[in-house]
């Protein structure tokens, strides 16, 4: 057992996701996302850690665990709930370097910082500029950003400072969390509530998100799009292996351009693909391909897509260039996360 492993263990998991009293919780993210996450930190002891989505309370103490009796670990949440339960639970532990605060994250939380290190168990729509301005001169931030304005298309990022800018040290393909909300939701939403052009509600949720939207004022194309893959006259089986589905959504991103659509369709299964207004054509997460028809100029497209993936080796986050560009909107001003294909690829 490594030392990671048995810091780790050393927070009973059990007392935050199924505890007693509260009853278990069922939308969390995965143990091992947010191990991965606390350990590409590297905290050290005495570290002054951020954390941004309080979720169940297990993250923080686990932060807490890594920055000693000598740290402080500030969790913030939009949910007036998570931080009430997470605030209590680490009570009965008797947990009291972590303070919980009801609080937007995508802001930070300016009254405790500068901070060593800063965690985002949210997807923003960008790195905000209030992360980088509370992180310290030697300060390290992981956050899971989004590569393209579409729901699930992200990569995992660690962050460092190069002479008060940000700077990508490290990119990797994984799964990555949920959007980040100006409020709380439901749990039982499942629409997302960033970048999707049409959506149904019955007779199952069901939605598509496209790259060509600003062609696409009313949304019509977008709901022909979907009507187009809710009763698909093709479809086909991918006579590839089984598919990385992480290296197919990135990779998909540069080869798709503005047409690369992200779709789910009532069964729960979701769809990488091209689509038009008029076609549409995508590959599911089994294999499956789903198109308007057999000839589609979707269908066409996409296949070559899956092609050049495959002539690339299926390329893992190495082999992509990942830069961020500095966005000025007042929306939320940051950088945004871009990649291309590297340099000699």
């Amino acid at each position: 057992m490594t030392a990671a492993d048995s810091l780790l263990g050393s927070v009973p998991e059990q007392h935050y996701i199924h505890n007693a009293e509260r009853g278990e919780t069922l939308h969390r993210s995965a143990p091992e996302a947010i191990h991965r996450d606390v350990l590409a930190l590297q905290i050290s002891d005495g570290d002054n850690v951020l954390e941004i989505g309080t979720g169940t309370g297990y993250s923080g103490a686990l932060l807490a665990a890594q920055a000693g009796r000598s740290g402080r670990v500030t969790s913030v949440d939009i949910s007036d709930h998570l931080v009430e339960w997470a605030t209590r639970l680490h009570r009965q532990r008797g947990l009291s370097t972590i303070t919980c605060h009801s609080a937007d994250g995508l802001a930070g939380y300016p009254p405790h910082a500068a901070y060593q290190r800063i965690v985002a168990w949210c997807t923003p729509p960008r790195l905000p500029r209030s992360w980088i301005d509370q992180l310290s001169a030697n300060g390290r931030l992981v956050a899971t950003l989004p590569i393209a304005e579409q729901p699930s298309t992200t990569l995992i990022t660690t962050i460092t400072l190069n002479e008060g800018q940000p700077r990508v040290e490290m990119a990797t393909l994984g799964t990555g969390y949920a959007q980040s909300t100006t409020a709380a939701v439901d749990d039982a939403i499942t629409i997302p509530g960033r970048w999707v052009d049409h959506h149904i509600e019955h007779p199952h949720p069901a939605w598509i998100s496209i790259g060509w939207r600003e062609h696409d004022p009313h949304h019509t194309g977008a709901r022909d799009a979907l009507s187009l893959l809710l009763d698909p006259r093709h479809s086909e089986t991918y006579h590839g292996p089984p598919l990385d589905w992480q290296s197919w959504s990135a990779y998909s991103v540069i080869a798709g351009g503005p047409h690369r659509s992200l779709a789910s369709l009532g069964d729960g299964q979701r769809g990488i693909g091209h689509t038009s207004a008029t076609s549409a054509a995508v590959i599911l997460g089994d294999g499956t391909i789903l198109a308007d028809t057999a000839n589609s100029p979707s269908l066409t497209a996409l296949r070559s897509w899956l092609g050049r993936w495959e002539q690339a080796g299926r390329p893992d986050a190495s082999w992509f260039d990942v830069r961020l560009v500095p966005y000025h909107g007042e929306d939320l001003p940051g950088w945004d996360l871009r990649i291309t294909a590297a340099t000699g690829t």
